[in-house]
């Protein structure tokens, strides 16, 4: 069994290693985790314990803090693409395809658990959904949140992508859609790629043209985010434009 590698022990070994990557087995994030919980961890114990080994002449650990150091947060983690990790050495498509599927995995509980429950009653579910979604995109992305009469998630859907600056939105068509999937309300929002969440007057003029153009066919908007990588601007909370 090669220490670069990290492989964890086979359980049917005779003779299991007391250490792996200079690390005492007690000490690895799986028996840690297994002791005291995910808590203990930190970032890069959580991103080994994923991927489980590296690659021939890569230290498990050293790959996790590589992934750790590209992205700077797991929150970006969380918005990765499979080209996010190019370049990335001791990283196969393999383990890009298990993170990714393991990011899917956190998007969808957030968007089931939304799919559970009014929105109303838990306005931070939404922003932190959102951040998720389109927080950390490199361009502009406008997103709306289809719901039922009671607010709960009907269906989140990416309605177009522009440029990092720019981003052509057509109220006509959310509402079209809005109509198709008979939703009561919408959500609408937007990333700023700068990381700056105050609105645009563009961004004033398109959230007057939404809400009345979703009037006219008895659809509510409920409000419209404008989403960064840490912070949101709530035109409702703000008392709308």
């Amino acid at each position: 069994m090669s220490d670069t590698l990290c492989v964890e022990p086979s359980a049917a070994s005779d003779k299991p290693a007391r250490q792996l990557c200079g690390r005492p087995l007690s000490d690895m994030p799986r028996e840690r985790l297994l002791k005291g919980g995910a808590s203990t961890l930190t970032d890069t114990d959580l991103i080994a314990l994923i991927l489980g080994t590296g690659q021939p002449g890569f230290n498990v650990f050293e790959v996790a803090s590589g992934l750790h150091k590209r992205f700077g947060s797991m929150r970006a983690m969380l918005n990765a693409t499979e080209r996010d990790f190019d370049g990335l050495r001791g990283i196969g498509r393999a383990r890009i395809a298990q993170l990714l599927a393991i990011l899917e995995m956190a998007r969808r509980a957030l968007a089931e658990e939304m799919e559970e429950r009014s929105l109303m009653d838990s306005p931070e579910a939404v922003e932190d959904y959102l951040r998720l979604m389109i927080g950390m995109r490199p361009c502009e992305v406008f997103a709306c949140l289809y719901l039922d009469a009671r607010h709960r998630l009907i269906h989140p859907e990416e309605c177009t992508r522009g440029s990092l600056t720019r981003m052509a939105v057509y109220p006509r068509e959310i509402a079209r859609r809005a109509l198709e999937i008979n939703a009561a309300s919408v959500i609408v929002a937007h990333n700023h790629p700068s990381g700056a969440v105050t609105p645009s007057a563009s961004d004033r003029q398109l959230t007057r043209a939404l809400r009345d153009t979703l009037a006219l066919i008895d659809v509510q908007l409920i409000d419209h985010f404008v989403v960064g990588p840490r912070d949101t601007f709530s035109f409702a909370r703000a008392g709308w434009p």
